[in-house]
């Protein structure tokens, strides 16, 4: 279901559920547990998340809809299938290492929602993303809403949900929903090298930045507060020193 690989400070995430990635709860659990062994390695400053399925992740696996909408007790595990992908996509936006997803295929539903919760997005030109919950009668539940708005604001997320639109990687980078799309033939090359320019950057850094960012949406003052905890955490470390003097010493 998942293939690991470390690459330096990069943790290489395959996702391998054949054919598309679908999202059920063992899915959910195997992903957890790569986050459980993650946060065991201090090493680790980069997770790069790809497929090697032609779609990035189709949502939600069809047998569980069915179930749900078949059984008496659907509805209700549906619900808690929707909280545990809520609680996955919340902690991975909470990581403190850089999250990349390489999306390479088509990304609908809860695959998209994935991406939105990674903090970079590279998208091949010709890949389809989107929200389609509304064809079904449904909503994007695992934070799409939400993600969405904040990430392109409320009148691209609305545009986008309100109308099921499906679109390809480069209309989303120009409607800022992933920061690069490439030919798709450069995807792999490109996002390595992504991965790679971060890697080569304090990860203590990394997390500070990360931990700012968190505040983005309370008062300013209270976001500026936590940058200078953060910097002054910083001033502190030998990895901070070292690459200073360093440059200094340049």
């Amino acid at each position: 279901m998942f293939k690991t690989e470390t690459r330096g400070a990069i943790l290489e995430l395959m996702m391998a559920r054949a054919p598309v990635n679908a999202v059920n709860r063992e899915w959910i659990d195997g992903f957890e547990a790569i986050l459980d062994d993650l946060g065991r390695q201090q090493d680790i400053s980069v997770l790069l998340i790809r497929s090697s399925q032609r779609i990035f992740s189709a949502g939600a696996d069809l047998k569980l809809m069915r179930d749900c909408f078949t059984t008496e007790d659907g509805p209700g595990r549906m619900i808690e299938t929707v909280r545990h992908m809520q609680r996955l996509f919340d902690r991975i936006e909470a990581l403190p290492q850089v999250v990349i997803a390489e999306i390479g295929g088509a990304a609908h539903g809860g695959g998209f929602e994935l991406a939105l919760a990674c903090d970079l997005r590279v998208a091949a030109e010709s890949a389809p993303l989107g929200l389609p919950e509304a064809r079904l009668g449904l909503l994007p539940g695992a934070g799409g809403t939400q993600r969405l708005s904040r990430l392109a604001g409320p009148g691209v997320a609305r545009r986008l949900i309100l109308m099921a639109e499906v679109i390809t990687g480069a209309q989303a980078r120009d409607l800022g929903l992933v920061q690069w799309a490439v030919p798709d033939d450069q995807l792999t090359a490109f996002a390595n090298g992504v991965a790679d320019r971060i890697a080569a950057l304090s990860p203590a850094a990394l997390a500070a930045c990360k931990h700012c960012f968190s505040a983005v949406d309370a008062q300013i003052s209270s976001g500026m507060l936590i940058e200078l905890l953060e910097t002054h955490k910083l001033f502190n470390t030998a990895d901070t020193r070292n690459r200073v003097k360093a440059f200094l010493d340049k």
